[in-house]
């Protein structure tokens, strides 16, 4: 089913209003959801579904995945987050442990990726 245009202005519309300090408010969100889901207004549907998908990209800006070739220590892995959150602000992060990189590091947050792995490098090199 399309999306209406009155559906994706309405959501965008609530969206803007979880915002509180450029960041989302938790609670404001779910007072959205259960509003949307009890007044259940036309497209009710299409607009939870269009919110719940542009909260998933808000969140995914703010959560960082790190893989890495060799297990990192646990200072290793604090500074590394501690420099993410001084450019980025308060993130989360989860890391991985990706023996395929081969060596060095593969940063993604959000939609941006900081792959800086020999695999990479190696691939990079064959393409050429």
């Amino acid at each position: 089913m399309k999306l209406s245009r009155e559906a994706r202005r309405q959501s965008k519309d609530l969206f803007e209003m979880a915002h509180v300090d450029g960041r989302l408010d938790e609670n404001r969100l779910r007072s959205i959801f259960d509003e949307i889901a009890t007044k259940k207004p036309r497209n009710y549907i299409q607009m939870l579904k269009f919110l719940a998908r542009l909260v998933r990209l808000e969140v995914s800006k703010y959560h960082a995945k790190i893989q890495s070739a060799s297990p990192l220590t646990e200072i290793k892995a604090r500074e590394i987050q501690a420099s993410l959150t001084e450019k980025f602000g308060r993130i989360t992060a989860e890391f991985h442990h990706t023996p395929d990189l081969i060596g060095g590091l593969r940063i993604q947050l959000g939609s941006n990726v900081w792959d800086g792995s020999i695999k990479s490098r190696l691939e990079a090199i064959k393409q050429s």
